[in-house]
């Protein structure tokens, strides 16, 4: 993240409204050194993150929370059944792929760079807009907190808007 001040108030504003944060490594790091309530991955998989951290989101605990569809019963039952909690709301900054690259970092260097389960989580997010919300740009925050501080909620035409953006 590289505006680490902006993601602390951000989260902090987010845990006003009754989000409950879920996070990975570094980021799930940075938010407690911020007062931040965050849940490990590695506690909803009940799974390490392993391969010097290449692995940590793929998982059904994660991505049927994410894609399960609100309005299909045998979704909800499936949640159920499998004990998977709903994710309403998927955050996600790429690894700076072009700028490590720009920067003249070796092949080594670069090829840690290739996000694989952001790219993954954000595709699923869009797809399930109707139901989850997508932020892939910091610019867009203050949006959704602002949002979820007035009417408690995100519209679905917010939803659709930062779906339709993060697919771009």
């Amino acid at each position: 993240v590289s505006d680490k001040t902006g993601i602390e108030s951000f989260s902090k504003r987010l845990e006003k409204a009754g989000v409950r944060l879920l996070s990975t490594g570094g980021t799930a790091r940075l938010l407690r050194e911020a007062g931040c309530n965050v849940t490990d991955v590695s506690e909803i998989t009940c799974f390490p993150e392993i391969m010097d951290g290449r692995v940590k989101t793929l998982h059904p605990a994660i991505y049927g929370g994410v894609l399960a569809r609100r309005d299909k019963p045998d979704h909800l039952a499936e949640l159920k059944k499998y004990e998977i909690g709903e994710i309403d709301l998927v955050i996600v900054n790429l690894y700076p792929f072009a700028e490590t690259i720009a920067c003249g970092a070796d092949f080594e260097a670069a090829i840690e760079n290739i996000d694989i389960g952001g790219p993954a989580m954000i595709r699923a997010a869009a797809k399930n807009h109707s139901f989850v919300t997508i932020l892939t740009d910091p610019s867009d925050y203050d949006d959704i907190a602002d949002a979820l501080d007035t009417q408690g909620t995100v519209s679905s035409d917010m939803r659709r808007k930062y779906a339709t953006k993060a697919f771009a």
